[in-house]
């Protein structure tokens, strides 16, 4: 029920005590970290789930779905919660989310799992972005970097801690807790948000863009499949990967036309207007890019290497998740107490090219303290400005604006995360065939050898002749040196961008008017 709330004359909200905020704090870190979770906890359980439900030959789609459906219904999230309240949307999400969950943990068929995991998906895309949102309607913006810091860490976290839970529940019980553990923990976050959380409404005039989410979803998702199957379920320059990625441009021309007529856009053109959101969401989209060189081929060269599993690769990115920790609240707490945010992504930026630098001097003996030392760096820097971007933009937009804009940084940053990890695949792959080229010896019997291989068949000794073992992970040490190197002109890149962003101070209250 919506009530009216007595605003004063500077048009903003009552401020709320610390404990109340951490509160509500509490519940959205708890309910952003079981969204980013799920991006990583099937990992290590699909084999298990392979065997069990006799479906290896749609293995791929039980990771996929879930990224195809919270990626593209995430700036519909924050359009929506924009038109109707961010409390109710946000329980909505909520609900499809835990039901989703349910749905993946008794699936009896492969089919069946990858519908819930599209299901899950589609409520994991309003956690991701509402999350942020609420976090702008409930603390003001000049208090805000110190809570944001906590939000950053989890992304991080998620990333690392995904496929050891996934791993433990697997062995432990059974793949299908890798699900269940969602139910307890989102209905105590439900109940908290239910019970605790009175959000701000802005009273606005309902008119969904049916035609512009449809194109923005169908583009996303041909995208975004382009790029998950490109050089794997196809090959780059196949027909079926060009026509994915014309058919993306082609639906992303069409959704611009559209946004400019509609009368409610999902992602209104004016907002690229203001230059602050619009370099922000380029910042964003080469966050993701640039995170996923380290997040996700650290623990692949830990694993192709030096020959470690999978749990003990991702125990050994520790140290990133302390850097990157550390540093998201540190910031964070400066960006409040000065109310200035532009130097912590040109500082961030270049620490993290620094690291990525660092690790194109890996070898096959580097110490793990050295890595170790390494890993913090690239923390520090994905910590400086990972949500920095998101703090920028909710200063600068008009408060019926607040949920489209938040999600929509969010949505580029899952894009380029995708990107990401496409292109550095791309090139992974590409290097090593011309280093084993190179090196390896013709007659060998490993001309076919590729990172794929390596990956399924979990170690390096299953994989490589022992006779020219040495020489092969030499070639596959100088193709992570060429992986880096590329990554490292996207983070300056970054800081180049970073350069132009307008600093505007941080506001003390945000203009609010109506209650949840």
């Amino acid at each position: 029920m919506t009530q009216l709330t007595t605003v004063p004359s500077d048009g903003s909200m009552p401020e709320k005590t610390h404990s109340e905020i951490m509160f509500i704090m509490v519940a959205l870190l708890l309910v952003l970290l079981l969204a980013a979770l799920d991006q990583t906890i099937v990992s290590t359980a699909l084999p298990r789930i392979a065997t069990d439900l006799h479906g290896l030959n749609k293995l791929s789609w039980v990771a996929t779905a879930y990224l195809l459906t919270s990626a593209v219904t995430t700036p519909i999230y924050g359009k929506i919660s924009d038109l109707f309240g961010r409390k109710k949307v946000f329980q909505f999400a909520i609900i499809i989310f835990l039901a989703g969950s349910m749905l993946c943990g008794i699936s009896q068929s492969m089919d069946q799992l990858v519908v819930a995991r599209a299901l899950q998906g589609i409520g994991a895309g309003g956690l991701m972005s509402l999350v942020l949102a609420i976090v702008g309607d409930v603390v003001p913006p000049r208090q805000r970097g110190k809570y944001m810091g906590y939000f950053g860490a989890v992304f991080g976290l998620s990333s690392v801690a995904g496929p050891l839970l996934g791993g433990f529940l697997t062995d432990s019980l059974s793949w299908r807790w890798i699900f269940f553990v969602n139910l307890p923990l989102g209905i105590v976050a439900l109940s908290a948000v239910t019970s605790r959380l009175h959000l701000p409404v802005y009273k606005q005039s309902h008119k969904i863009d049916y035609l512009g989410a449809g194109l923005l979803s169908a583009g996303s998702a041909c995208l975004l499949l382009g790029t998950v199957w490109g050089g794997t379920a196809y090959a780059w320059a196949s027909a079926q990967i060009i026509g994915l990625f014309s058919a993306g441009i082609i639906f992303a021309l069409a959704f611009v036309v559209c946004e400019h007529w509609a009368t409610q856009p999902i992602i209104p053109l004016r907002l690229f207007r203001n230059d602050i959101f619009t370099v922000s969401v380029l910042l964003s989209l080469l966050s993701g890019i640039a995170m996923f060189a380290s997040i996700l081929y650290i623990p692949l060269y830990q694993q192709v290497v030096r020959g470690y599993s999978p749990t003990k690769s991702g125990l050994l990115m520790l140290p990133l998740v302390i850097g990157l920790l550390a540093t998201s609240i540190i910031a964070g707490r400066f960006m409040s107490k000065w109310g200035r945010y532009k130097v912590f992504p040109l500082i961030g930026t270049l620490v993290l090219a620094a690291g990525l630098w660092l690790f194109s001097h890996l070898t096959l003996t580097t110490s793990e303290w050295v890595v170790a030392l390494w890993m913090v760096v690239v923390g520090m820097g994905l910590g400086s400005f990972m949500q920095v971007m998101t703090l920028a933009i909710q200063n600068a937009v008009d408060r019926k604006d607040l949920g489209t804009a938040t999600a929509s940084a969010t949505f580029f940053r899952s894009m380029g995360a995708s990107l990401g990890g496409a292109l550095f695949g791309a090139v992974l792959t590409n290097r090593l065939t011309y280093h084993l080229l190179e090196l390896v010896p013709a007659g060998s019997g490993i001309a076919k050898l590729n990172i794929n291989s390596i990956q399924t068949s979990g170690t390096q000794a299953d994989s490589i002749p022992p006779a020219v073992a040495h020489t092969v992970l030499e070639a596959f040490v100088r193709s992570f040196h060429d992986m880096f190197l590329l990554a490292i002109p996207f983070a300056l890149l970054a800081f180049v961008v970073a350069l132009f962003l307008r600093e505007t101070p941080l506001r003390d209250h945000a203009p609010q008017s109506v209650s949840e």
